[in-house]
């Protein structure tokens, strides 16, 4: 099989192995492609603590294709079927994952990119955020997943979802995905936010970026016994946090990552859920895609994030 071996930082080379053979109870995939996600810019960029080379195909874990085999203990799953994955070495033609991290694709978006493990890291935040229709929400940060996070906040919270970016592109994006209030990420959004709530500040603040400086300025647009959601990736050191006023406002603080696999897969179900029933719509999200063998290409532009990008896809079938 083709797999892209991280052997440096940035630089990836397509290199020739033996396909994976699946253990008892996993499922051998056949990648039709793989989602460029945020996290792993760090690995690509140099992150410490990483050593190259990366197992061939990682670090791609938003993982769609077919499966090509399974483990003699795997039911309920067959040879062909379209599916979604929590895997780990997706950017290449084969990866393997347990058959509880895999999650058929519906038929009627088969033939569509779906990089699903994205979409369930956003139902999974979406359900820590704990939003009622009471709420005000502020969203920092609008990428895929601050995107996403717009969409799924609307159905809960309808007429209060504030949307915070630095980029035109994710202004745009958010009044696209029916924020109420697109404000620039800038020094002036903690007064802005307060005047849209007289006062009050947010019930709910969901912080996206993964960067310390919106973290910072998200308690500070969190009120008096409201709910700061780390959502971003938080990958490149510690954090200065002001302990003070967190304590003084008696913030609930939720890191809303889930580790457990059967939380993961839940998450998943209801993203290829949403996807299928056009409640949630990746059409004006997957703004870019390349083959494997430009998968520099892909992760220089997911760096750059030039004018108009949100997400690339790599495609792995040829």
């Amino acid at each position: 099989m083709r797999a892209a071996t991280l052997v440096a930082p940035r630089r990836f080379e397509i290199r020739h192995h033996d396909p994976p053979s699946p253990g008892r109870d996993d499922v051998v995939l056949a990648v039709r492609g793989c989602g460029l996600c945020a996290s792993n810019l760090g690995p690509w960029a140099g992150l410490p603590g990483v050593s190259y080379p990366m197992a061939p195909g990682a670090p791609g874990h938003e993982v769609f294709g077919r499966i090509e085999a399974v483990g003699e203990g795997v039911q309920g799953l067959r040879v062909g079927e379209p599916v979604a994955a929590i895997s780990y070495n997706g950017y290449a033609e084969y990866d393997v994952a347990p058959a509880l991290a895999v999650v058929p694709i519906p038929l009627n978006i088969a033939d569509r990119p779906v990089p699903g493990e994205a979409v369930a890291c956003a139902v999974n935040v979406d359900r820590r955020m704990g939003i009622t229709s009471a709420d005000t929400v502020v969203v920092i940060g609008v990428g895929f997943l601050g995107a996403l996070l717009i969409g799924l906040a609307r159905r809960h919270a309808p007429g209060a979802v504030i949307a915070l970016s630095r980029r035109q592109t994710g202004l745009d994006i958010a009044a696209r995905m029916g924020a109420d209030h697109v404000l620039p990420l800038d020094d002036a959004a903690i007064a802005r936010v307060a005047e849209l709530t007289d006062g009050r500040l947010a019930d709910v603040v969901v912080e996206v970026t993964g960067r310390a400086e919106p973290l910072r300025l998200a308690a500070e647009m969190t009120r008096v016994r409201g709910r700061l959601v780390i959502a971003g990736y938080h990958q490149d050191g510690p954090r200065t946090i002001d302990l003070q006023l967190w304590n003084w406002r008696g913030l609930d603080v939720i890191n809303a990552h889930e580790r457990q696999l059967s939380v993961y897969r839940s998450g998943l179900e209801e993203a290829l859920r949403l996807i299928s029933e056009g409640e949630i719509d990746l059409d004006p999200l997957l703004t870019h895609s390349y083959e494997l063998e430009e998968i520099e290409a892909a992760f220089q532009t997911a760096e750059a994030r030039p004018a108009g990008f949100i997400k690339a896809i790599v495609e792995v079938e040829r």
